[in-house]
């Protein structure tokens, strides 16, 4: 099995992991390759730099062959990987190396079983959908996927407008820092501390939430995912940007966006019994008593 390792040198990680990581990889006798920002890591922590086979460059080749990619680190990591894949049919496990973490589920505190279990091809893989946007990008984006969400937001201190529109039909104007759609993976990101619901990462579903709404009786709303949503920007003097996932780009002050579920789907690796609900339920320690 060939397998594509990627993380960020800002990860935390440190050398003993990366050490650890490559060491278990090795001794389940899989094929790899890091990427080039890490690869120079793996070298200062193993003491081998990686050859030219075992490393690769920003977007994955659309003939490569790893059976999966490796992300090692914390959510953003898995989001950059996946950004890195561009919609192609490889799943994607993540390993936790940071904190909170919804998607990257999988601990790094034992490594050895969780790539014996790869190894044995014990895992599930389970599609997560994504969006696709189109619209008034002051520059071309180098992907127009998002697996958590696209955001309008303001730069600055002045208010924007967002009109929001579903299959043409009009939902609201929304007054304030801006507007989030996201996806049932998105619903435990940035949507979810503007107010979002929870979201089951299997449900056929949208979520629109506006962020700081001028009008408190806003509130989130859920919406088919087969809906198309039209978010028109009015903003004359605020300054104000979008953002795929954690890429962001500038735009005008009266841009337009479509967004769509993708065609493309993310294939998220579970090698492990871990439900969507204990990792909610372990997060956000809901399983707590305060009481005493």
């Amino acid at each position: 099995m060939r397998i594509l390792l990627f993380s960020r040198p800002q990860t935390g990680a440190g050398p003993e992991g990366l050490r650890r990581l490559i060491g278990t990889i090795r001794r389940h006798g899989f094929d790899w390759a890091a990427n080039d920002e890490i690869a120079d890591e793996v070298a200062r922590a193993t003491g081998e730099r990686p050859d030219a086979a075992r490393r690769y460059g920003g977007r994955i080749d659309a003939g490569e062959r790893a059976q999966l990619m490796v992300c090692y680190g914390g959510d953003g990591t898995l989001l950059e990987g996946v950004h890195r894949l561009g919609g192609a049919p490889i799943p994607v496990l993540g390993i936790n190396a940071g904190h909170l973490g919804f998607l990257t589920g999988s601990p790094d505190d034992d490594l050895d079983r969780l790539f014996a279990r790869i190894a044995a091809g014990d895992f599930a893989v389970e599609a997560r959908a994504m969006l696709e946007v189109t619209g008034d990008f002051a520059s071309e984006p180098d992907s127009r996927l998002a697996l958590n969400e696209f955001t309008i937001q303001r730069h600055g201190a002045e208010m924007i407008s967002v009109e929001t529109y579903v299959d043409g039909q009009m939902v609201a104007t929304y007054h304030g820092d801006g507007v989030i759609v996201s996806t049932p993976t998105g619903s435990t990101a940035y949507a979810l501390s503007a107010g979002g619901p929870v979201v089951a990462p299997t449900c056929a579903c949208l979520v629109i939430s506006p962020l700081a709404p001028h009008n408190l009786t806003m509130r989130p709303v859920v919406i088919p995912d087969t809906a198309r949503i039209e978010l028109r920007i009015r903003a004359r003097r605020a300054e104000r940007f979008v953002t795929l996932d954690n890429r962001t780009y500038a735009v005008g002050p009266a841009a337009v966006f479509t967004v769509r579920r993708a065609e493309e789907r993310i294939l998220l690796a579970l090698p492990h019994n871990i439900s969507f609900y204990d990792t909610l339920r372990n997060k956000m320690m809901w399983g707590i008593d305060l009481r005493s």
